[in-house]
């Protein structure tokens, strides 16, 4: 039985990726503290809080997504000790967890594939991002580290996204002038939307993309990428 497991897929890009491949796998295991708001005969939930409680016992699975993240924007000088402590533990040490935990099943898996979450910030300086983005550069030496590691039975890939129209993201793109602001920052007119980026980490899965391992995909709308 196919079977992909989804840590964090109850809202935003991770229940965007759930409601996308509920029809490419036998089963998807939502992993999350609170459940998703559809019900589906392949969907199998556990609550759970990543960085405290015990995670389920599952025996195989193809894929594992790691989706929690977190967006603390503060000025170094707000930033204290625990805020960075807590986003490396939702973003780097959550992700170890889940894999240590689930790296038996992959291995019983059918050509196994993880999917980690960085972002553009890892690779654009920007004011006010340096607990995010020095947890989510982390994020990206492990998928780098562990795609050499676990080669060639289990592939390891991240997505770094730009901002994403998720709840996560929503003191950003509260009000139509802030909406406008981050269209034109971005030399594509546009943010992603949820669904974009389950494409992508649907594609990173499959076996289309049985030759990348240890990657990070900048979904940048072409911020990172031009200088226009």
């Amino acid at each position: 039985m196919s079977r992909l497991i989804v840590i964090g897929g109850s809202k935003g890009i991770g229940n965007a990726i759930v409601n996308s491949l509920l029809s490419s796998y036998d089963e998807v295991v939502n992993i999350s503290r609170t459940a998703p708001e559809k019900l589906h005969p392949n969907l199998r939930h556990y609550n759970c809080d990543i960085t405290s409680d015990e995670l389920p016992e599952i025996e195989s699975a193809d894929g594992l997504v790691y989706c929690p993240g977190s967006i603390n924007l503060k000025p170094i000088n707000r930033l204290s000790i625990d805020d960075f402590k807590n986003d490396f533990e939702i973003n780097v040490l959550g992700a170890v967890k889940a894999i240590q935990k689930y790296l038996p099943a992959l291995k019983n898996g059918n050509k196994p594939s993880i999917v980690l979450f960085s972002t553009v910030a890892a690779k654009l300086g920007m004011p006010f991002h340096a607990s995010v983005a020095a947890s989510k550069s982390a994020v990206e030496g492990l998928a780098k580290s562990l795609g050499a590691e676990l080669a060639p039975t289990i592939r390891v890939n991240a997505i770094a996204p730009t901002v994403t129209d998720t709840e996560l993201a929503s003191k950003l793109l509260r009000n139509d002038r802030m909406i406008e602001n981050m269209n034109e920052r971005h030399p594509l007119k546009k943010y992603l939307k949820p669904q974009e980026v389950a494409d992508m980490a649907g594609f990173l899965l499959s076996s289309k993309a049985a030759s990348l391992s240890g990657q990070v995909f900048e979904m940048d709308c072409g911020i990172v990428s031009f200088k226009i």
